[in-house]
């Protein structure tokens, strides 16, 4: 009964170190994606201030944008 319980401990310990290592993995992936996030947010907010407020944009016609061969 005794080896049972030992064999039943070690194995859970396996697990949890298992689970552990996952855990620092996705924590890692998370952290990364947390920064990806937040350039992104900074480079957003940075375009936005390069592009002029719609108000005071021009009227642009469609017709202006076509390529040289229509």
């Amino acid at each position: 009964m005794t080896h049972h319980i030992e064999t039943r401990l070690t194995e859970l310990e396996i697990k949890a170190s298992f689970t552990e290592d996952l855990l620092d993995k996705l924590d890692q992936i998370v952290t990364q994606q947390q920064n990806q996030i937040d350039r992104l947010t900074h480079e957003v907010h940075f375009l936005r201030q390069q592009t002029p407020e719609e108000g005071l944009m021009p009227q642009r016609n469609l017709r202006d944008e076509l390529p040289p061969h229509y």
